[in-house]
């Protein structure tokens, strides 16, 4: 699905790198959460791979037919921003040039959200914008999911909601999955595979594999 080969990132070009030769290849179906201490580079590296950043040298090869993206902040969370729920994705339907309004009710539902339809993003909690967020990420029928820490500032249960839904449509849907991640539980208990990321470099295993080896012995 996506795949890096000698990938090296820094902010200047030069020496020191953020990303120091990562070569990571991520198969079509697989949920990877990216973890490591703040600073280790795991958002630089998704930013890599949407194509947000030029690698410094090395090269990112996807055969994802649709990217779908949900940012660890967005521009909503403002009361005042005048946008309703509908009208976001009803935008973002017309960016993707898709005909069909349907599909916007589809996914609010989807993700639980249909009767919030007409409220204005900044009304909404934090975990029910990112339930929104994904709604508007899968519109068009992506087929690999890049999130950056999914649950930042969102309450309990919502996370779990959210949580299960990622999972659920990797499962179900073979939706290839890709989440920056600070909640090493949720790393554990949803993803297929972990991908550690440490002063640039990275090493991918399982989730058993991961605590074992890391967990245990830090």
């Amino acid at each position: 699905m996506i795949s890096t080969k000698n990938l090296y990132f820094s902010y200047t070009g030069f020496s020191p790198y953020v990303i120091d030769g990562i070569n990571l290849e991520i198969k079509k179906g697989e949920y990877v959460s990216v973890v490591g201490d703040n600073g280790s580079g795991k958002s630089t590296l998704v930013k890599l791979m949407l194509g947000f950043l030029k690698p410094s040298a090395g090269v990112i090869i996807s055969s994802a037919k649709r990217v779908g993206y949900v940012p660890q902040n967005n521009d909503f969370s403002n009361s005042a921003f005048p946008i309703t729920v509908y009208e976001l994705l009803n935008s973002y339907r017309r960016l993707l040039k898709i005909k069909d309004k349907t599909i916007i009710s589809e996914n609010l539902q989807k993700v639980g959200m249909l009767s919030f339809k007409d409220f204005l993003m900044g009304n909404l909690s934090g975990g029910q914008r990112q339930k929104i967020m994904l709604a508007r990420a899968l519109m068009g029928n992506a087929d690999l999911l890049v999130l950056d820490e999914p649950s930042t500032g969102i309450d309990v249960h919502s996370q779990k909601e959210i949580y299960e839904f990622l999972k659920k449509i990797n499962q179900e849907q073979g939706i290839t999955i890709v989440s920056v991640e600070h909640n090493l539980q949720a790393a554990i208990s949803n993803s297929t595979l972990i991908y550690h990321l440490e002063d640039g470099k990275g090493h991918l295993c399982t989730p058993e594999k991961y605590v074992n080896e890391y967990l245990r012995k830090n």
